[in-house]
């Protein structure tokens, strides 16, 4: 099992990055929104601390995307006046003030797709107004080791403490930011505050599909197999990400395609 969890992430987050690399953005951004990270990690929940655990770590996870996208907004905003340590710093905090207050909901799985919904449709006017078009850039070897090591360490860190943390806060960490911290950092020093901001706008639409995946994993886990309820929350995770790309992406008023494997 713990062959597994070392390769399973770092494995989808190359494939994810050489084939956004081979076929360029647009394939990159209609990938970014499958759940590379935290879909193995509550795959890995399900296995090992059983089907009801992991399906409370689902819905936590739902409705972490909105501490997810407070991150992304913080350092959106702070990243047009500070450096990118500083940046970093007030965006951890705002995601970890997210979590807390998260922490605090009841595990229902309405109020979970309720809080997740609504931060999304919130999510393009929360961001900076940026006129930056964000175009392909080549992943630099540093910044894919960064990421390959930043989804293993996850994916460890979670499933290690899971037992002592429950489901509730297990969900909540599966969703930690670290890909997108890695994201944002490389592009804020080597872009601008500009390009990272737009690069962190354009996750959002992605989310749609992360959303989707919880939501059934959270539905399914009770009544259907592990296989059965990951194989439907894969399938439902690649409708809605194709409805979103196609109708969502166009209509964000300047919103660009999510970058890959930016996603929780």
């Amino acid at each position: 099992m713990l062959t597994l969890k070392l390769i399973l992430v770092p494995a989808f987050l190359l494939l994810l990055t050489l084939a956004g690399k081979r076929w360029g953005p647009s394939v990159a951004g209609w990938l970014a929104g499958l759940p590379v990270v935290a879909g193995p990690i509550l795959f890995f929940l399900s296995l090992e601390q059983g089907v009801l655990f992991a399906a409370n770590a689902a819905t936590a996870a739902l409705s972490a995307v909105l501490a997810s996208v407070a991150f992304s907004v913080a350092y959106s905003r702070a990243a047009q006046r500070w450096p990118w340590p500083q940046s970093l710093l007030l965006a951890l905090i705002a995601w970890s003030g997210s979590a807390l207050c998260l922490s605090a909901l009841p595990a229902c799985i309405t109020l979970s797709l309720v809080v997740a919904m609504f931060t999304l449709i919130a999510a393009p006017r929360l961001f900076p107004c940026t006129q930056f078009s964000v175009q392909a850039r080549a992943v630099t070897i540093p910044e894919l080791g960064c990421r390959v090591l930043a989804g293993a360490a996850l994916t460890l860190a979670v499933t290690f403490v899971a037992g002592t943390v429950g489901s509730e806060w297990s969900g909540l960490l599966a969703v930690f930011p670290v890909l997108g911290i890695v994201l944002a950092v490389f592009s804020h020093r080597t872009q601008g505050p500009t390009f990272a901001a737009s690069l962190l706008r354009g996750m959002a639409t992605g989310l749609y599909s992360f959303v989707a995946f919880c939501f059934i994993l959270s539905v399914g886990l009770p009544h259907f197999s592990i296989p059965i309820a990951f194989t439907g929350a894969v399938l439902v995770s690649l409708f809605v990400q194709v409805a979103s790309k196609k109708y969502l992406v166009p209509a964000s008023s300047g919103v660009p395609p999510a970058p890959s494997s930016s996603k929780p």
